[in-house]
């Protein structure tokens, strides 16, 4: 699998555990196929947002103007969190490339503003981590 497909199913899982309380392993189970392992990379994203939740949406809020945390649609609310682990926690994947995969999954799964509004808070979360 590769990283941009363990991005799009980690965005499938942590919107489950956003909407519904799953736990993070049954929400990774739920998106993998049947014959399919766990990818490593799915499974750092998904447990690491979970892990960091409260860190993450501290400096998510910092960077939301004229928002509320809660009021952010859910695969948007979803995808920054993502994204924000990314960039803050995982080393060898560049800044600039997680803010890329985001709003390429964005332009996916998001409505048709989704790609702008991920560019405009994760390039301000950038300028702050």
């Amino acid at each position: 699998m590769k990283r941009r497909t363990a991005r799009e199913k980690a965005l499938q899982a942590l919107f489950q555990i956003d909407v519904s309380d799953n736990d993070p392993r049954e929400a990774v189970e739920n998106v993998v196929e049947d014959e399919e392992e766990v990818n490593p990379f799915l499974h750092q994203l998904v447990m690491g947002v979970v892990l960091h939740k409260e860190e993450i949406d501290e400096l998510l809020r910092a960077n939301l103007e004229k928002w509320k945390l809660e009021r952010l649609a859910n695969v948007d609310r979803s995808l920054l969190r993502m994204a924000i682990f990314e960039m803050k926690f995982v080393d060898e994947i560049p800044v600039n490339v997680s803010i890329d995969e985001a709003i390429e999954l964005a332009k996916m799964f998001g409505d048709d503003s989704s790609s702008r509004f991920i560019n405009s808070v994760l390039s301000k979360v950038k300028d702050s981590i």
